[in-house]
């Protein structure tokens, strides 16, 4: 079994053999769940470098020892700026890490400390105990999701940003869900605050029978 718990925004945490947080923003986030010391992990996966995404990963991996995964370039900007971590730099591709396949695939979107682009945005496919999890990072949708599906599927959970402005809407998200063809999908990154408030039954009207969909609110989770 592996359980999937919803942080707010786009912070998951992920528990099976090994313990995974994605995207682990809690300090500063209004619609977090958890206070980042409460939290264990054995893989921080990072999806850009915006400050909404890396969070308190670093504090989280100097705490607990886990290890951050990120693209190289922000993975070498986290080294060099922070003391008392392990980075694994990744460039798209797959991987396996402590027994947990990941495979670090393409997002449409910027990667910045807020004034310089550091590396690029991605998302990850990850593989625990034989469950395929697909996080999207901040993305719009874009056809090449029907090739992550051909190669990597069938993703058993689907985790999509819905909020617009920054990241796909409803209706674009709704159309991920068609080219990718998981199982079970969740919605994130809406209503953290006002320029990406959203209503995930939108959502789960637009998907209708392509997948079932779960909304969680922060602190929810979910087994798989």
């Amino acid at each position: 079994m592996v359980k999937v718990r919803f942080l707010g925004h786009a912070a998951f945490e992920i528990v099976g053999s090994k313990r995974i947080l994605i995207d682990p923003f809690l300090t500063g986030n209004p619609a977090a769940a958890v206070k980042p010391e409460e939290l264990e992990a054995d893989l921080v996966l990072v999806t850009h470098a915006h400050g909404d995404h890396i969070g308190d990963a670093v504090l989280i991996a100097q705490r607990t020892g886990a290890k951050i995964v990120a693209m190289y370039d922000i993975a070498t900007y986290l080294m060099e700026n922070n003391k008392g971590i392990t980075t694994i730099g990744m460039n798209y591709g797959p991987t396996e890490i402590e027994g947990v396949k990941i495979v670090q695939v393409p997002a449409w979107h910027s990667s910045s400390d807020g004034k310089y682009s550091i590396g690029n945005a991605c998302g990850y496919i990850i593989d625990l105990d034989g469950v395929k999890i697909y996080h999207a990072g901040d993305t719009f949708v874009f056809r090449d999701m029907e090739l992550l599906a051909e190669l990597y599927g069938p993703i058993d959970l689907a985790l999509l940003p819905i909020g617009g402005h920054f990241t796909m809407g409803p209706k674009e998200a709704a159309k991920a869900v068609e080219f990718l063809k998981p199982r079970r999908v969740v919605p994130m990154h809406y209503n953290t605050w006002p320029p990406i408030a959203k209503d995930p039954e939108e959502f789960k009207r637009l998907v209708g029978d392509k997948a079932e969909v779960v909304i969680l609110k922060p602190g929810e989770s979910l087994e798989l």
